[in-house]
């Protein structure tokens, strides 16, 4: 295991040392949504099942914020260890395939764990301000299932699409384009009981919708799709970038650009 701990802890001290860009700029980008959404126009929109707006919206950017910066992690790591000619150097340590995919995929989970609890304490905050009391957690466990499958399923993606990227500007271009409408048509700001039927139907081919609201029934207990579903469709998630990282590894380009 010492190979795999040491690259393990190699990922997270690389995080660490930039903690204005992995710590202090989501924190600020929090605090706009939840200013901007869950204060200012929180009193106009719905809530879900007695929650409020502000509570609904909470888990939502936790979870997005989870997301992405386990996305950008893995990926951001592999992609700059590609520019500089780091990456041969796997092709020689005494590490496995699976060792080094989740020495990668852990290190996006531990990020995206500290953001994701960065965002969860700011959220406290503001729903402490408007509506006088902490927001609870109804299922812990639940919460604990889609935190960590959450941050694995999207470390293992930027595994992927880090091999498959040519530059960084793929990788901008995959995170732009891609990633960021579906975590935005997600369920992250509304609950999918507001859309038309036909819109309900196209959100529910959206797999982030199954991991934004798992985490919000962990959180709240309440959610648009059921527990069972989110789950596996999760767990599904992960087998299916388990493999994606899997063959990107062993068939991606070691060489230096």
């Amino acid at each position: 295991m010492t190979g795999f701990l040491t690259l393990l802890e190699k990922e997270i001290r690389r995080f660490m040392k930039v903690l204005v860009q992995t710590v202090v700029t989501p924190f600020i980008s929090s605090f706009l949504y939840l200013l901007v959404f869950g204060v200012s126009l929180g009193a106009s929109v719905p809530g879900k099942d007695g929650v409020s707006y502000l509570a609904f919206l909470i888990p939502g950017l936790v979870m997005m914020a989870l997301m992405n910066n386990a996305f950008q992690n893995s990926s951001s790591s592999i992609v700059s260890s590609k520019f500089s000619g780091d990456i041969e150097d796997l092709r020689v340590v005494p590490l496995s395939e699976n060792e080094i995919i989740w020495a990668f995929a852990l290190g996006g989970l531990v990020r995206g764990f500290i953001v994701g609890f960065v965002t969860f304490m700011v959220g406290q905050v503001f729903h402490y301000l408007q509506v006088g009391t902490w927001l609870g957690v109804v299922h812990p466990f639940a919460l604990l299932y889609f935190v960590v499958a959450g941050g694995l399923l999207f470390g293992l993606l930027g595994i992927f699409v880090a091999f498959w990227a040519g530059s960084f500007e793929h990788l901008s271009a995959f995170s732009s384009f891609v990633l960021l409408p579906l975590t935005y048509l997600g369920g992250v700001f509304l609950s999918i009981d507001h859309l038309s039927p036909f819109w309900q139907g196209v959100s529910k081919l959206n797999p982030l919708l199954y991991l934004i609201n798992g985490l919000r029934y962990g959180m709240l207990g309440v959610s648009d799709v059921g527990l069972v579903e989110s789950m596996t469709i999760s767990f599904v998630g992960l087998v299916v970038f388990y493999l994606m990282a899997r063959v990107s590894l062993r068939r991606g380009s070691f060489q230096r650009w």
